[in-house]
């Protein structure tokens, strides 16, 4: 019995007490809290429905629970129901009822745990969106696990996802970048204002070796400009492949420069000022942010005539509307704190509802820590410490894991030597090692004759068993909590709590008879919990993004 089975049992009470003349009409819920006591003495399920419900239909929160209770009692599977306070409903299962569980999540397989909540929401999920200047550091490497793995839990709660790159190739950035490139061809310094590191070389060369023309007899303006061209295509495709071999793939990639090219910033100031919220003071053209809780108005267009930055933003945020997503979300870095209002505003101006049509999530930084010293450069980028460096130091499974398993509004140290150890003190480790056990499981079990041909879950009845049922039945709430939050942290936390329980109940209940001995109903009940468990870690891992190895 799962928590949407209480929920449903529930309701249908409620309506059958009004039918009946018991409870005054009132709507009735399309659900109710259902939740794991923090004292496991208590039940095995509680809610707070009387809270929640009572002034509802009129009655005091002690009275609508003994009027609920005394129906739940009724009901098949519910062995044990008490009131406690002023009105929480504990619930104790069956062995049986709870155990039915098991065989629900083998028959779902990949699908459990999913809904379809959000099922007919349109998203836009950018993230990563590193300038191709240089490799995609740490900060980006954080983003690019959590980003992956926000997708994939909302595409399990049944949303339309679009991953999105927005690859900036307008603006200075990409002007100091080609003559780095020029400097480093020519064997020069670089330009105090450039970039360094033996990337950039590297680059340099491929540029010289794979452009036909003589770049460097061309005169000043033509050589940056090929070097341009060239450099920022080859820096570009080098993220690309870092990405995917990071098992992170993009259905867009959306180039910064169309927008100037195609007329969407034109478009966009016009829209603006058709609504009213442009001005034009000192020569220049400004947006009245203010009106919308930003702390100073903004220049769109320069009195030169030159764009402003946030021209470029309020280009593409129209064009992912204009596109049909219901909701754009941006990941971006810890230095854009300040950069919130004015998107904020810049949403709330085109007519559109600030957090909902347009979310912001800032993820904080990353610190790597190697023989307890911090990590603080890569050999090849020069400056900072690289996607590259650290899959080279502990692989993609580890790192993916990582940096996705704590909360992004915290900075997140990582040990690379714990991440590098094949012990239970690796917490990607532990995970992959239970659900390699559950396999390993069920392997022996068909070569000693142990089948999935009787399912009796009344004989799930060891308390290690109701524990692991307990943790297994919670995958669905923990899945959509880590989608209602933007927070799949809460998915590999939950994993390790799920290899916990499982690791306990393998250490306590056999599945397979000791050498010699007969094969019952208990081995072949017990066997599908053991793929249930499996089951849930898989599931779980996969929307990390995270393998799920045979063998360990």
């Amino acid at each position: 019995m799962t928590p949407a089975d209480l929920n449903d049992a529930i309701v249908r009470i409620l309506a059958t007490l009004m039918a009946g003349g018991k409870l005054a009409p009132a709507e009735l819920p399309a659900e109710v809290v259902i939740e794991r006591p923090k004292n496991r003495e208590h039940g095995d399920w509680a809610t707070n429905a009387a809270m929640q419900l009572s002034a509802r239909f009129g009655l005091k929160p002690r009275e609508f629970a003994e009027l609920l209770a005394a129906e739940l009692r009724q009901v098949e599977g519910i062995s044990k129901v008490d009131i406690a306070g002023p009105g929480f409903i504990n619930l104790t299962l069956s062995a049986a009822a709870a155990g039915e569980l098991a065989k629900a999540i083998v028959e779902a397989g990949e699908n459990y745990g999913k809904s379809a909540e959000m099922a007919g929401v349109k998203m836009n999920l950018e993230f990563v969106s590193a300038n191709p200047t240089g490799p995609i550091h740490i900060g980006g490497t954080r983003w690019a696990a959590v980003g992956d793995s926000l997708a994939r839990v909302f595409e399990a709660q049944g949303a339309k996802v679009t991953r999105e790159y927005y690859f900036n190739d307008h603006g200075a950035q990409i002007d100091r970048f080609a003559r780095s490139l020029l400097a480093a061809a020519r064997k020069e310094e670089a330009p105090e204002d450039g970039y360094a590191g033996a990337y950039i070389t590297e680059i340099a060369e491929r540029v010289l070796a794979e452009t036909a023309e003589d770049i460097l007899s061309m005169n000043e303006a033509d050589a940056q400009e090929a070097f341009r061209a060239a450099g920022v295509e080859l820096m570009f495709q080098e993220i690309r492949e870092s990405l995917h071999d990071f098992g992170v793939d993009f259905d867009v990639y959306f180039h910064e420069n169309s927008l100037y090219v195609s007329g969407a910033v034109e478009k966009a100031i016009e829209r603006l000022r058709d609504l009213g919220h442009m001005f034009e003071q000192d020569g220049a053209l400004w947006l009245r942010t203010t009106t919308f809780g930003d702390d100073r108005d903004r220049v769109v267009l320069k009195s030169d005539g030159e764009a402003a930055y946030i021209a470029g933003d309020l280009a593409y945020y129209l064009d992912k509307r204009s596109r049909g997503f219901d909701q754009c979300i941006y990941m971006l870095g810890a230095d854009h704190h300040g950069y919130v209002p004015r998107m904020m505003a810049m949403c709330a101006a085109f007519g559109d509802e600030p957090g909902k049509n347009l979310e912001i999530l800032i993820g904080q930084m990353v610190n790597l820590v190697k023989n307890g010293e911090p990590v603080r450069m890569s050999k090849r980028a020069g400056t900072v410490v690289t996607m590259e460096d650290l899959v080279g130091y502990v692989g993609v499974d580890a790192a993916r894991y990582a940096l996705t398993r704590s909360s992004i509004n915290s900075s997140l140290d990582i040990d690379l030597e714990q991440l590098a150890k094949k012990t239970n003190d690796n917490p990607v480790f532990y995970v992959q090692y239970a659900q390699a056990r559950t396999r390993q499981v069920e392997k022996n079990a068909a070569t000693l004759g142990v089948d999935l041909s009787v399912f009796d879950p009344s004989l799930l009845n060891h308390e290690t068993e109701s524990e692991l049922l307990a943790k297994l039945s919670e995958l669905p709430r923990v899945i959509a909590s880590a989608a209602e939050f933007r927070e799949p942290h809460r998915v590999a936390r939950y994993l390790e709590e799920v290899a916990g329980c499982y690791h306990r109940w393998y250490d306590n209940c056999r599945v397979t008879p000791l050498s010699g001995g007969a094969v019952d109903d208990v081995h072949r009940t017990r066997l599908w919990l053991n793929n249930a468990a499996g089951v849930v870690l898989r599931n779980g891992l996969a929307l990390l993004g995270v393998s799920a190895p045979e063998r360990m």
